[in-house]
């Protein structure tokens, strides 16, 4: 089920997204395949987290990520892409990191939706993983 989101809200996903990078699953995958060293970050709750998320990606909720990047990944160059539920807070989260001085942070656009109908690998469970090494 699609959330329907208020006005106020979609405007400042709109002024985040006008400032940030945004790459669709086809392109991450491309990526992946071609053997890029990326950090997938999932920012949506922790419950949403366990329920299921992308094969490798770390748990770093929008709630916490501007306070705990920088112990996990104090690199600002490092190559981050943030998903969440549908693109709209994982931009909001990119928009910030983006203030904190990280380069190289990209929102997936259509989130963990557009994941999972892409077919690309899940997992469930909440034990923290990575593609960074």
């Amino acid at each position: 089920m699609v959330k329907q989101h208020s006005p106020r809200f979609l405007q400042l996903v709109a002024e985040a997204k006008s400032r940030i990078r945004e790459c669709s699953v086809e392109e991450i995958r491309q990526r992946i395949d071609a053997g890029e060293r990326l950090v997938l970050i999932d920012v949506r709750e922790e419950s949403e987290y366990a329920a299921g998320h992308a094969v490798g990606a770390i748990h770093l909720s929008k709630g916490v990520i501007e306070r705990d990047i920088e112990s996990k990944f104090p690199d600002p160059h490092t190559p981050l892409v943030l998903y969440c539920g549908g693109g709209y807070r994982s931009a909001l989260a990119a928009d910030n990191l983006q203030k904190m001085g990280y380069t190289n942070v990209v929102s997936l656009a259509g989130g963990w939706r557009a994941w999972v109908q892409a077919g690309l690998p899940v997992e469930h469970g909440s034990a923290p993983a990575n593609l960074h090494g």
